[in-house]
């Protein structure tokens, strides 16, 4: 099921892209099919992967033309192959060519995004260490990269600035040091609200703990500190590994012990997956 929130912002996110691919009318599609005509065309699979953004690609034509339908043969979240027929839409030609782009960029970039996340999930399997995603996502495409994520098996880490402390360097620099920037979440933040520390020595993490944070963010450390780091916490607060995780060596971390793995790469380093809208025909 599609996030609840990208249904009540997923409208506004799509109008605003369409206006940024043709602002003026598409100028193209008004000289060949100048006038309303039915037409099919089909999304087909180029690359295996996981699918993500159905709900995304589906709205795009129903806005451009009300009675568009697009019949789906998968689901969000299932791995297709390569020449797969995945769906067929239906609508004005002139809303599919219209749409064809945008609709594809968004279906395109989450599948992208799921695909990759799913390789990483693969890399902690047998573990009980949980990959999340970070704030590393494309300007004003949050919404719609963290639904990839949690389609591809990953899970989420805190959604912006205003839903969660975490405690980075220069919030610890600015307040002058690792104890009294807890002492001042504490202080400031709801008490429901877990207080996160990134810690980049084992000196902040034994500083973070006695402090009482929630959390420890083992930053950019050497596989060794942080098996000496989840030693040192002992149990007393969750503990998050980061830094440069990628497909590649996310295995490395499965024995640590820690609770959680975060990962900028799934958002920001993922490929697309190769879709295409083909065989348009006018009925």
């Amino acid at each position: 099921m599609t996030d609840p929130m990208i249904q009540l912002e997923m409208d506004d996110h799509i109008r605003a892209a369409l206006r940024e691919d043709m602002p003026f009318g598409d100028v193209s599609t008004t000289a060949v099919m100048p006038d309303a005509r039915p037409g099919r065309v089909h999304l087909i699979a180029k690359a295996r992967g996981v699918i993500a953004g159905l709900s995304v690609f589906s709205r795009v034509f129903e806005l451009l033309d009300p009675s568009a339908r697009v019949e789906a043969s998968v689901v969000d979240g299932e791995r297709v192959e390569a020449g797969e027929h995945l769906a067929t839409v239906e609508a004005d030609v002139r809303a599919l060519l219209e749409g064809e782009r945008t609709a594809l960029n968004y279906l395109q970039r989450m599948s992208g995004i799921a695909t990759y996340t799913a390789s990483v999930v693969a890399g902690l399997a047998g573990t009980s260490t949980t990959l999340v995603c970070t704030r590393k996502t494309t300007p004003g495409m949050r919404l719609f990269e963290r639904e990839a994520v949690r389609l591809g098996g990953g899970s989420l880490h805190r959604f912006g600035l205003s839903d969660g402390v975490l405690l980075k360097d220069n919030h610890i620099d600015a307040a002058g040091g690792v104890a009294h920037a807890v002492a001042c979440a504490r202080g400031a933040a709801p008490f429901v609200d877990k207080v996160e520390v990134e810690c980049e020595t084992l000196d902040m993490v034994r500083e973070a703990v006695e402090a009482g944070a929630d959390v420890i963010m083992l930053d950019n450390m050497t596989h060794d500190q942080m098996a000496e780091a989840v030693r040192l916490v002992g149990g007393r607060a969750q503990t998050e590994a980061s830094g440069n995780v990628d497909a590649s060596n996310v295995a490395s971390y499965a024995d640590l012990g820690v609770d959680f793995v975060s990962c900028g790469a799934l958002t920001h380093s993922a490929p697309i997956l190769d879709l295409s809208l083909k065989h348009l025909v006018v009925l």
